[in-house]
């Protein structure tokens, strides 16, 4: 079934920027559409931000101060995150759009302290 790795979780402070990346035991070619999502504590689960071929899209919120991007050589797909604000606290996980390819991976914490 194949299993997602994400990386690059931390804590920052407001304003502040990382970059998560995803590791995917299986070739991300064979995926169209792959996606990031996050889970903040008491919240359901979000889709932020999908790239479908060379096509991406964001969530209203995110819009602007994320960027999703892909290697396939690699099979990586990668989350910049500029100007993060306190409400992006989450665990941030990546996988298919939808999410029926992978079992869902362990995540990253990112916490934006204000």
């Amino acid at each position: 079934q194949g299993q997602l790795v994400e990386s690059g979780g931390s804590l920052v402070q407001a304003g502040g920027s990382l970059r998560l990346s995803c590791a995917s035991s299986r070739s991300t070619l064979r995926f169209n559409d792959m996606g990031w999502y996050r889970q903040a504590p008491g919240k359901q689960r979000e889709l932020v931000a999908v790239i479908s071929g060379g096509i991406m899209d964001y969530t209203d919120s995110v819009k602007g101060r994320f960027t999703i991007s892909r290697d396939n050589a690699k099979n990586l797909v990668y989350l910049q995150m500029n100007s993060l604000k306190p409400e992006d606290t989450a665990v941030y996980y990546c996988n298919t759009r939808p999410p029926v390819q992978f079992p869902w991976g362990q995540g990253t914490q990112v916490t934006v302290s204000s």
